[in-house]
């Protein structure tokens, strides 16, 4: 079972300096950040989609589509009752539904699930020696970089550990399809245990390996990959700047894509 996101594709994409990859997905964050109207965040969706399919990321978009689909379904429902609107559609005690208040929770469905997008994109079209290079070349300090490379390179490490785990007990007889949807959340809890005790062994492995080779997040480094920006590079970060700076002016300038004003 592959678990890694990194997809190995030759794309115009896969060719950007990690850097210009981690400022661009900086900047659709605060893009998805603009408007609050679901027609407005669904064509920032359609967008997102678009750069997926241009960056061959679609495959992991299909891996993860029932957490893309639960962000949406939940926010969904969930968020009309927390935020009033003043066409009401229906009301019981505290819990009141009005038109602005659904069509918001359908906006903040699309905008959650844009956001994991983007991250899926820049996960599939970046290595992890790569975004550890950007974001040290970005003035991130080595040791918290390196922290944060090592995170995301042991997620994956634990995600099939767990996978074998359950796999293991499940060829000696342990039954998960069985039972209330409680019961069987909880035959899963033991299976954390061994998954702890791997967790600790591996990282005690990590960490004897790393002082066996010298290592000293304060030494002064050199690179054998040493990323440069190209002009396509600058004219992405351009582009999306101004796409940033319209859709700012749209939704400050001329009120566009509000649907319950004085919130994000």
């Amino acid at each position: 079972m592959n678990i890694f996101l990194y997809l190995d594709q030759d794309t115009p994409i896969h060719r950007l300096d990690p850097r210009t990859k981690l400022i661009s997905a900086l900047i659709l964050f605060g893009i998805c950040l603009c408007f609050n109207h679901p027609i407005y965040v669904a064509g920032i969706s359609v967008g997102v989609l678009l750069v997926a399919f241009r960056a061959k990321a679609l495959p992991n978009f299909w891996k993860l589509r029932y957490i893309l689909l639960l962000l949406i379904l939940f926010s969904s429902l969930l968020w009309p009752f927390f935020v009033p609107g003043p066409t009401r559609w229906w009301g019981w005690g505290p819990f009141i539904l009005s038109r602005e208040s659904v069509l918001y929770g359908l906006a903040m469905g699309l905008r959650l699930s844009t956001f994991v997008g983007i991250g899926l994109i820049f996960l599939s079209t970046t290595r992890n020696e790569e975004l550890t290079n950007g974001l040290i070349h970005l003035g991130v300090p080595y040791p918290l970089a390196f922290a944060l490379s090592t995170a995301l390179r042991l997620v994956p490490t634990f995600v099939g550990a767990g996978a074998t785990i359950i796999q293991a007990q499940v060829s000696r007889g342990l039954d998960l399809e069985s039972g209330s949807i409680f019961k069987r959340m909880g035959k899963f809890i033991p299976q954390a245990v061994p998954l702890f005790i791997y967790a600790i062994h591996h990282t005690n492995y990590l960490a004897m390996a790393l002082e066996s080779k010298g290592f000293d997040p304060r030494a002064k480094r050199t690179f054998y990959y040493e990323p440069r920006m190209q002009r396509i590079d600058f004219a992405v970060l351009v582009f999306f700047a101004l796409l940033l700076m319209v859709l700012l002016y749209l939704r400050l300038g001329l009120g566009l894509g509000v649907i319950i004003s004085g919130r994000l």
